[in-house]
């Protein structure tokens, strides 16, 4: 039977992110996405101007109806929340929907390289502790590991010896662990190797350690990468794939998405070319015979 995940985020008309984004990844890889959109948008708030239809007072209801159909899920995937209210009712769907045998992976959505996004607050921040600390993984930016820990951004990444700054980071993701996640992979961490060159890296960290992957910088700064690495999570632990195996397949894919975008100087809040690079996440081994 296929497995399902609902998948609580935003759906935005331009920018390639969000829930376009984990239906397109989701659907590839052999998995269900049951949408549950927490806000609709013209277009990602990236862009000078859009729209946006604020969903909190529909969340509700899908809990709701999802609860006569007697719904199961193997996973719920959280992603961008306008609000406090909204994770708040997100706690309300977990309480309902997550079995022992459903995984919770949060993706923090609250900012990046050091700036929080228009909708952050301190209270959104002490709601997003709390689901965090309830997830099974969260996939967290840098920025986004430095709030839900406390932790100074610019000190972090201010560090010029690698290896010490990958251990901070691996300490600070350790720490969040012992709250309630079994594993944190911090997303899009920039560095450099042993001969100089630019690299973007992706750090698995449990109780035991950390293992970093990573691949070149290839320039660039888009749209949905985060929400399309996390659905690559997402999908891959539904479907049994390790999580170092995930962490590859996804990285793969999302630097040759980033090259082709680079190329074509696609503008960054328009997203990354993604769609041609979807069959990489095909496995063979989950083909039919």
């Amino acid at each position: 039977m296929t497995k399902k995940i609902a998948v609580i985020n935003d759906l935005s008309g331009f920018g390639r992110c969000s829930l376009t984004a984990a239906i397109s990844v989701l659907s590839v890889m052999g998995i269900q996405a049951c949408p549950l959109p927490t806000a609709i948008l013209t277009a990602q708030t990236g862009y000078p101007s859009y729209y946006c239809d604020d969903c909190t007072d529909k969340m509700e209801y899908y809990r709701r109806e999802w609860a006569k159909m007697e719904q199961h899920f193997d996973g719920i995937y959280t992603g961008f929340v306008a609000s406090e209210e909204q994770i708040r009712q997100i706690f309300r769907f977990i309480g309902t929907f997550k079995s022992p045998d459903t995984f919770l992976l949060v993706d923090p959505v609250m900012g990046d390289d050091g700036d929080t996004y228009c909708m952050y607050t301190p209270s959104l921040l002490a709601q997003m502790k709390k689901l965090a600390s309830m997830a099974d993984i969260i996939t967290p930016n840098l920025t986004e590991l430095c709030l839900l820990t406390d932790a100074g951004y610019h000190a972090l990444t201010g560090q010029k010896d690698t290896r010490k700054m990958m251990q901070a980071i691996q300490k600070l993701g350790q720490e969040f662990c012992r709250t309630g996640p079994a594993a944190v992979v911090v997303t899009g961490i920039h560095f450099l190797d042993d001969s100089g060159g630019r690299q973007m890296g992706n750090l698995y960290i449990n109780e035991e350690g950390s293992s970093l992957f990573s691949f070149p910088y290839v320039g660039g700064s888009y749209s949905g990468t985060g929400d399309l690495f996390a659905s690559c999570m997402a999908a891959g632990i539904a479907r049994g794939d390790s999580v170092p195996s995930i962490i590859k397949t996804a990285g793969k894919f999302l630097e040759l998405a980033l090259k082709d975008s680079v190329r074509e100087q696609v503008p960054r809040n328009d997203g990354v070319n993604y769609e041609k690079y979807l069959p990489l996440l095909i496995e063979s081994s989950h083909m039919p015979d």
